[in-house]
């Protein structure tokens, strides 16, 4: 899939508990960093912090909380032309004829697809704590893999 491509998606997929608990610990360290910046100058402590200590020190914790949020980012695609995984930092695109299945590994926080050649990624957006979700995830997209390989061939 090319640029300017735009496949119609059967299945698209994210995690949801882990984005609900990104979002809320990225507005806490958000927060933190905010209060102590602002009281940073209103202690004795004998050192003697300026406005640009406290520039940074807001700015640190936003840095932090931003890189906290590239966890909501996770996301599985699936259509007649293949599945597309983007995790943290980037995305991936697999057709059909590179796919051999999805498995969710024992005690494993995450689901993966299967490639040809014993390679494997991880799918990050269908994780073992969303539970029903999860399996629902996997069931579809295991049928959905079944009907375009069958069509393929």
């Amino acid at each position: 899939m090319g640029q300017g491509d735009t496949p119609e998606w059967d299945l698209e997929v994210r995690p949801h508990r882990a984005v609900f608990t990104a979002r809320i610990v990225a507005a806490v360290i958000a927060i933190a960093f905010l209060a102590g910046g602002i009281w940073l100058r209103t202690g004795s402590t004998g050192v003697n912090f300026r406005v640009a200590d406290q520039l940074a020190m807001i700015g640190i914790g936003l840095l932090i909380a931003a890189a906290v949020l590239l966890l909501t980012r996770p996301r599985v695609r699936v259509g007649p032309s293949g599945v597309s995984v983007r995790n943290i930092l980037g995305d991936s695109d697999f057709p059909w004829n590179t796919v051999l299945g999805v498995t969710f590994p024992d005690k494993k926080a995450w689901a993966r697809l299967e490639l040809v050649n014993d390679d494997y990624v991880p799918m990050l957006a269908i994780r073992s704590n969303d539970k029903e979700r999860a399996a629902q995830a996997m069931d579809k997209l295991r049928e959905l893999g079944a009907r375009y390989t069958a069509e393929q061939e």
